[in-house]
């Protein structure tokens, strides 16, 4: 088997990479928490020091950063001496973000990679914490066709779903639309969950209703806001681990900021990204982005 480099051991990198392992690839890590690249010594990575060391012999590359100015410091560089992997990896090496960025960003890494005659995608994930260890995530990917084919057959091992959004960027122009829908839905979900209470109704009973009528939707069914709803969702383990708030807070306002550029009406992103604020604001921004539920049960008392 071939040898990844993954970069960045978050909640999402760390279950990926141990899949990666037990598909029979070599992994090396790097993440510059050395505590969370410590952990998947036991699992058999080999564990890098630095990110030279990291991509050092590195068929592919994976990155799974929290933001855009991480991503770009990673691949490009950064103002403090630090050299991007860009000038880095050997000329045959295969670039893979699966961080969730500004399509700007994604743009920018891939054109500077191809003037260095790399080839990069950008794939960034659906699918939360419990995907990424049961390796059912969706990959979204943007590059171009055959870039699409050769990240395809390194990510069958880490997901389910694989699909070919465009060029590069579209995978994070597609992966912020979904972010959208899906902070929508959740503020929705919360909202009417804690309607129901007020007004004497069961959660559990109200969501079995809901589910089997129009008001369907993945929060219900996968992911209940509500505690005691649901077994081993976030809002059932005090809303840990899983999509911390602020990270859906940094995603709705990437939605905002494609809107503005787009000049696209997105009322409700809009008023879903501004709950997240205020919610985060009360010092829930590490909690799963489901602990938006505590603000309209805080709002009923």
């Amino acid at each position: 088997m071939s040898t990844i480099a993954f970069i960045g051991l978050g909640n999402m990198g760390s279950p990926m990479a141990k899949n990666l392992i037990s598909a029979g690839f070599n992994v090396q890590v790097f993440d510059i928490n050395t505590k969370a690249a410590k952990k998947m010594e036991p699992f058999g990575a080999m564990v890098a020091a630095s990110l030279e060391e990291a991509v050092k012999g590195a068929d592919t590359v994976i990155s799974m950063l929290p933001a855009g100015v991480h991503v770009r410091a990673v691949y490009l560089g950064d103002h403090h001496g630090g050299v991007g992997l860009l000038n880095l990896v050997s000329k045959d090496t295969f670039l893979i973000d699966s961080s969730t960025i500004d399509p700007d960003s994604a743009r920018l890494i891939a054109n500077e990679a191809a003037n260095k005659g790399l080839e990069f995608v950008d794939a960034p994930v659906s699918g939360g914490v419990a995907g990424a260890e049961a390796a059912t995530l969706t990959f979204i990917v943007g590059g171009t066709e055959p870039n699409f084919h050769k990240a395809q057959a390194v990510l069958q091992y880490v997901g389910k779903h694989i699909f070919h959004a465009g060029k590069a960027g579209d995978g994070q122009m597609a992966k912020l639309c979904n972010n959208l829908m899906l902070g929508i839905l959740m503020s929705g979900t919360c909202e009417a969950l804690s309607l129901g209470i007020d007004n004497g109704l069961d959660p559990k009973v109200l969501s079995d209703i809901m589910l089997q009528s129009s008001g369907r939707n993945w929060a219900l069914e996968i992911y209940n806001p509500c505690p005691g709803v649901m077994e081993k969702v976030p809002a059932s383990k005090e809303y840990h681990p899983g999509f911390m708030g602020k990270l859906m807070l940094k995603d709705l306002g990437l939605g905002m900021e494609a809107a503005i550029q787009s000049q696209s009406a997105i009322p409700m992103g809009t008023l879903a990204r501004n709950l997240y604020a205020f919610h985060n604001a009360n010092g829930n921004e590490e909690l799963d982005f489901s602990s938006l539920f505590q603000f309209y049960r805080h709002q009923a008392k």
